[in-house]
């Protein structure tokens, strides 16, 4: 299986780059796993408590079943993913069985900052964007997509997402393999991983 770790900034177009590499490949034979449901499950803890917490901080991500999922698709095994409310900051309590294919893809800002998940990808890609044009799709993807105000997400931005990216994000750029500029343009670099995509999947024909 060809494992696949994508990361960025919060904003930077990780999930742009997956789309079109979807887009461009058999779909059927290739899984995501996304970041953004192994965050820690809140549920006992007060909407108050939630929403205080820091959730661009690696302890904030449950890299072990993260891990452990990655591992089990690898050895042919299907895993129960969870599902995650950006609304509640917490689990739903609903799962998603993902089954093995040829390729996992697997995303999230801080996804190459885990020594045992880094572990298991063959190819590590970081997404690179200026900080302005990250904030932008960032104010854009909170107040439409997670019921966020401007405030709230400006507020976050300034004491926690900022000094995270600068502290985790950034110095991960160095453990990649492939470095992509901002995605808006460069064709080059995802008909590059589609190939690599396509010539794995042949092999495993």
């Amino acid at each position: 299986m060809l494992v696949i770790g994508i990361a960025g900034g919060t904003g930077s177009g990780k999930t742009t780059v997956v789309n079109k590499i979807l887009q461009q490949l058999n779909a059927e034979r290739v899984n995501v796993l996304s970041q953004d449901n192994y965050y820690h499950d809140n549920q006992h803890l007060s909407m108050i408590e939630r929403e205080a917490l820091n959730y661009d901080h690696p302890k904030s991500i449950d890299f072990e079943l993260m891990t452990q999922h990655v591992r089990a698709l690898k050895s042919g095994q299907s895993v129960e993913q969870p599902v995650y409310s950006f609304v509640m900051h917490s689990r739903t309590g609903d799962f998603i069985t993902v089954e093995p294919r040829n390729v996992l893809i697997v995303e999230g800002i801080l996804v190459l900052t885990n020594k045992e998940l880094f572990k298991e990808f063959s190819l590590k890609v970081f997404v690179h964007a200026d900080s302005d044009e990250r904030l932008i799709r960032r104010i854009r993807r909170d107040t439409q997509e997670r019921g966020r105000d401007l405030d709230e997400v400006l507020y976050r931005y300034q004491t926690t997402l900022k000094p995270m990216h600068q502290e985790f994000i950034e110095p991960s750029k160095n453990e990649a393999d492939l470095i992509v500029p901002n995605m808006r343009h460069n064709n080059v670099a995802i008909d590059f991983l589609t190939t690599v995509i396509n010539n794995s999947l042949k092999k495993q024909i």
